[in-house]
């Protein structure tokens, strides 16, 4: 279980749970969880318990009412002195391999980043009211929901639920009641809530939104104009920022910028004060100039970035910093337009290379995306006898369509191959109900390639995600399909 490996390596001695988490009208069981992975973590000597629910639970001899234990303390909290480089969190990320790691963020350092990037790239003011819809676990809930806001002494919204619970409403009530200023959630929240139409959205009044914000992937162009001309009625700036749990804060985005300066949509744009971005070539030089793609590296430090990997420097120096000596490597690929902005191009794992022509799965399901029918959409490169690699799209439709999927391939295809090439054409087009999405919002592409190489032992960490029920449905799909195709 996942939280049983962060504890152990990080010797914890002490949990905070909930006696019940509620999420989307579900009850989720995380004492029980948590009471499973402490068996496993012979460290932790006690579990407060905090009340969420009603239903009792049952307790153990390790376990303390956190509610009870909280009445016997001061009111006043002094504040520990910390030095500037003690270790403030660990956060642990899958990465791409599956295999968790714990990055390590400091006190000093990340504090300013965040604060100052929540502040001048949302525009943030005194009073205003801050609205992070993101996972708390996540780094963006920590940067974005508790650090930035809080260290700018602001108000900030701690969001519990799903965007379509009760109904997809859900975010525009929550804006309209708390009058919240600055909005700031995940493409794919976008594209899912842009399936149930408009009319959601005109229900609750949004003027007081300031200041829209992306984050979490790439935001493709028809989900940004939908962000912007109808959630944010064409008045507030649409800020599609590109940042990493390594990086701790925001680093490419549209804000800050002079008055009235252009944002154009899906590209991050602009380096936040302090980020000297770069782009490499294949031979390991600096692109010095415009108009030209590369692997995404910065060219000096900044006080937000991560510190080491707990318990394994090594692998922290070879992930970020061999590949290209004296430059921190993201493992991003970035286009650089001729006006010098930069728009991410997804990662260059996810770069597939078909019959020699290399193209970004994101720049493929941006096309997909405009398709009317389409919600959203994921894709991933697989193994083709002929063109070394093919093209498999895993596509969501929206409500209520009336084309068959025969019909959605063939438009598919048409568009591929006239905005992109036909060779970027999909190879599989399998239609899903929903995707593997962590709590987050983003999706799971790694367990999608291992659900199409058939290599299902090596799924790998499972416990982020939202639902894992949908990778069973990804995987009987994925079988019908082949199935489908050996018959035809």
């Amino acid at each position: 279980m996942r939280r049983s490996i962060k504890t152990k390596t990080t010797q914890s001695n002490t949990v905070i749970t909930v006696n019940q988490g509620v999420r989307g009208g579900k009850v989720v069981q995380l004492k029980k969880t948590v009471d499973t992975a402490v068996e496993d973590c012979p460290t932790v000597k006690q579990v407060f318990v905090a009340k969420r629910t009603d239903t009792p639970v049952a307790m153990t001899a390790k376990d303390i009412p956190l509610d009870e234990e909280m009445q016997k303390e001061d009111v006043v909290c002094e504040p520990a002195a910390m030095d500037s480089e003690d270790v403030l969190f660990l956060l642990y990320t899958s990465g791409s391999t599956g295999k968790p790691k714990g990055l390590v963020h400091t006190q000093a350092g990340y504090l300013l980043y965040a604060a100052f990037t929540q502040r001048y790239v949302f525009n943030y003011h005194d009073g205003d009211i801050f609205g992070c819809v993101a996972d708390i676990g996540w780094i963006t809930g920590h940067s974005y929901t508790v650090y930035g806001p809080l260290a700018n002494g602001g108000t900030t919204v701690l969001f519990e639920s799903t965007p379509i619970y009760p109904n997809p409403g859900r975010y525009w009530e929550m804006v309209q009641r708390l009058k919240i200023n600055q909005f700031y959630g995940a493409p794919t929240a976008i594209r899912l809530l842009l399936k149930y139409g408009d009319e959601w959205v005109h229900k609750y009044d949004r003027s007081s939104l300031k200041t829209l914000g992306s984050v979490g992937e790439p935001i493709n162009t028809e989900a940004w104009e939908w962000y912007h001309q109808v959630v944010g009625e064409g008045r507030c700036p649409v800020v599609d920022t590109w940042w990493q749990t390594e990086t701790g804060g925001i680093c490419i985005a549209p804000k800050p910028s002079e008055p009235h300066a252009e944002i154009i949509p899906g590209l991050a744009m602009r380096p936040f004060f302090g980020i000297k971005p770069v782009l490499m070539d294949n031979k390991g030089q600096e692109a010095t100039s415009n108009d030209t793609s590369g692997a995404l590296c910065i060219a000096q430090p900044w006080p937000g970035m991560a510190r080491t990997i707990h318990n394994n420097h090594q692998r922290f120096v070879e992930t970020y910093c061999q590949q290209y000596p004296g430059y921190f490597f993201t493992g991003d690929g970035a286009h650089r337009s001729t006006e010098g902005y930069y728009q991410i191009t997804g990662r260059l794992d996810d770069v597939i290379n078909v019959s020699g022509h290399r193209i970004g799965t994101a720049e493929i399901e941006d096309i997909v995306n405009l398709c009317p029918e389409v919600a959203e959409s994921a894709v991933i490169g697989c193994s083709h006898q002929i063109k070394g690699q093919g093209i498999y799209a895993f596509v969501v439709l929206k409500k209520n369509v009336d084309a068959s999927v025969d019909e959605i391939i063939s438009q598919l295809n048409s568009m591929v191959s006239t905005k992109i090439a036909k060779y970027a054409c999909p190879d599989h087009v399998q239609v899903v109900q929903r995707l593997p999405k962590t709590r987050s919002g983003k999706i799971m592409r790694r367990v999608l390639r291992k659900v199409v190489e058939q290599d299902l032992d090596s799924l790998g960490d499972l416990s982020t995600l939202d639902d894992p029920v949908v990778v069973q449905e990804v995987i009987q799909g994925h079988r019908e399909l082949l199935s489908k195709q050996q018959q035809a």
